[in-house]
């Protein structure tokens, strides 16, 4: 299709109406501590989060923007944690709900098949690599993404008989025991005592806080020789692993991209030692990084994809696909009541359709780079921005702390409080972004994949004026 053609985000009256309140809107925006977030308060419990840096109440949502009860409209560019590919209550995921519910279709059917369920299987299988594809198994996990997680560990395990799990400083796979004792993140498990055991953690070519003080090309190298020789060195300690888990671009970690000469190393011992690699695709999968998969800009096969988030078109949903030769878990090894969820399903499918049909890989790679050259344009006028990166529409900006001394490689500290202040400050001027990285410093960008170049020059509009109100 050409790209001069494309229909992005079809547009209706309502949508037409949240632009034209987010055009004409004095800034900075009122958040009123109102009486929906006192109840919240009172009845949620402490580990709620996302309020504690939106103190906002949504009364509707379309595309990419939210309207709180008090009328006032966000650009919403936290997007479910990436959920949700196409924005809010796109066309076609309404349609497969209404059709679904019309036909009397099944809600749920733990997991037996039915006529959606094997649409959904066909069609995401159909945007796999042809390798992938053609040697493919697949299993329905609980509806989020840290079970799939879960399920691929209980796989290799199985599968391998072994029971170490290598993976990644910086990285992140979820909040239950398993998933969570392969994170990276130290400061949301030293809470928990005998989380699961036998995990190695392995550096992460975080280039610009690089854990081997030299960043770029020999950092990777240094990287897949160092892990090569825990590998094959007899008294290292460790044993061959059941798996290596990674993402290839980190996104809680601070969206931190591995590059496709450190992937296919990465692919090369894995296969050389005959260790299973499952990518965590939760996050970066389904378009955007500007590829399907993010794993395939380095033109790696995983043995097993984990996906989750924007597979279920916006609804809970959750899946492992892996190459067969690792199917040797018995009937019953894992389920799980919702991993029936028919609804979710159908709208997987209707999103990936409207993905492939209407080009937005290629929209997400090219909104991406728009948005990052414009950034890095600011850059130049804002010295605590460290860096840009990201891959399509996942992208980061690393905030640090001038004030201080850099390191070797001329990088500053993480700057947690100025971080956290553009956060708010892009809150009042109608911009909801993500935190994440070390330290909390790295604000993230999650935008639908469907975005126009007018909705990314309001995104940059909101996060400038947000910068020069706390400069």
């Amino acid at each position: 299709m050409n790209q001069e053609n494309l229909q992005l985000s079809p547009v209706d009256t309502y949508e037409e109406n949240l632009q034209t309140i987010w055009d004409t809107t004095s800034r900075p925006y009122k958040l009123n501590d109102n009486s929906y977030l006192q109840k919240q308060k009172n009845y949620e419990s402490n580990a709620r989060s996302y309020p504690r840096k939106f103190p906002i109440a949504i009364q509707k949502a379309k595309g990419y923007f939210i309207m709180d009860t008090e009328g006032q409209v966000f650009m919403d560019c936290l997007g479910g944690a990436g959920s949700l590919a196409l924005g809010h209550n796109h066309p076609v995921i309404k349609k497969a709900i209404q059709k679904s519910i019309a036909n009397d279709s099944a809600l749920l059917t733990l997991d037996i098949t039915s006529p959606i369920k094997d649409e959904f299987v066909k069609t995401l299988f159909g945007v796999l690599p042809q390798e992938l594809r053609e040697n493919a198994k697949i299993q329905f996990c609980s509806p989020c993404g840290t079970d799939a997680v879960e399920a691929a560990i209980k796989l290799v395990k199985i599968a391998t008989g072994r029971s170490t799990i290598f993976s990644f400083s910086g990285s992140y796979h979820g909040m239950t025991n398993g998933a969570l004792a392969i994170t990276g993140n130290k400061s949301i498990k030293t809470q928990i005592p005998n989380l699961m055991s036998d995990v190695v953690f392995l550096p992460f070519p975080y280039h610009y806080r690089c854990p081997f003080g030299v960043g770029g090309l020999e950092a990777e190298k240094l990287s897949l020789h160092y892990i090569e020789n825990i590998l094959k060195d007899s008294h290292s300690g460790v044993g061959l692993p059941a798996a290596f888990i990674l993402e290839a671009v980190q996104g809680e970690g601070g969206v931190i991209p591995a590059s496709p000469f450190w992937l296919k190393g990465i692919r090369e011992i894995t296969k050389k030692y005959d260790i299973p690699l499952i990518v965590d695709e939760v996050q970066a999968g389904m378009g955007r990084t500007g590829h399907m998969f993010a794993f395939e800009e380095s033109g790696i096969i995983p043995d097993v994809c984990v996906l989750s988030k924007a597979v279920g078109g916006s609804l809970p949903l959750s899946v492992i696909v892996y190459q067969k030769y690792l199917d040797k878990w018995q009937p019953g090894s894992h389920a799980g009541t919702f991993r029936g969820n028919q609804l979710a399903m159908a709208t997987g499918t209707a999103v990936i359709k409207y993905i492939t049909e209407n080009s937005l890989v290629d929209n997400s790679r090219q909104k991406g780079n728009y948005l990052r050259n414009e950034l890095l344009k600011l850059q130049q006028k804002y010295p605590f921005i460290g860096e840009i990166r990201g891959r399509g529409l996942m992208i980061g900006v690393e905030i640090v702390d001038t004030n201080e001394s850099p390191n070797a490689l001329g990088s500053y500290p993480p700057n947690t409080k100025l971080a956290a202040q553009i956060q708010r400050s892009c809150l009042h001027n109608g911009l909801i972004i993500e935190s994440g990285g070390r330290e909390n410093s790295v604000l993230r960008l999650l935008t639908p994949l469907n975005i126009s170049e007018k909705n990314a020059d309001d995104i940059l509009y909101a996060f400038e004026n947000a910068l020069i109100s706390i400069n």
